[in-house]
């Protein structure tokens, strides 16, 4: 293992633990996008430039966008965030779902035949995905694109139509 490989993987993981953690989630939303350029550089240690260059622009630029005008628009005040602490129950569910979590990727891990003989991929290049893209598949982009703006959407709707009392938020 490499030094660049195990520093992305501190940062990948680092960021991901870290925004899990947070109750902030415009801090929560920032750490995502580190670690998703952390991903990226994944693809860049791993020869995969088109793929990096497609995270960078999906996912660190658009999707990061998307998610944090969702968090700003939909924002509660100070005094609707106050809520009861999580149970202790609920904390120690959560641990046991991430450990049997992790003890299922371990098997699937460990249980692996690394010795299989590699394939050759087929050559494509970014041209030819361009086209197959705009071309045939033009249209499911297009329909991404709509339900990811009706979802932006709607959660703006539903987080105005919860206010009880109609007033603004308090500077």
């Amino acid at each position: 293992m490499t030094a660049a490989l195990l520093l992305i993987t501190l940062v990948i993981l680092g960021s991901a633990a870290v925004a899990m953690g947070l109750r902030n989630l415009i801090h929560s939303a920032l750490l995502l996008v580190l670690s998703w350029a952390g991903i990226a550089a994944f693809y860049l240690w791993a020869g995969a430039e088109f793929v990096a260059f497609a995270q960078v622009l999906v996912y660190v630029g658009a999707v990061s966008m998307i998610v944090l005008f969702a968090v700003l628009l939909t924002r509660r005040s100070r005094a609707e965030l106050s809520v009861a602490p999580e149970s202790l129950r609920r904390a120690v569910a959560g641990v046991l779902a991430g450990g049997a979590t992790a003890g299922v990727l371990a098997l699937a891990v460990l249980n692996t035949n690394l010795a299989v003989a590699p394939t050759v991929a087929p050559v494509v290049t970014v041209r030819q995905l361009g086209v197959e893209l705009m071309g045939p598949q033009a249209a499911a982009v297009l329909v991404v694109g709509v339900i990811l703006t009706v979802a932006l959407l709607g959660a703006v709707v539903l987080a105005a139509s919860d206010r009880k009392d109609g007033k603004e938020d308090a500077p």
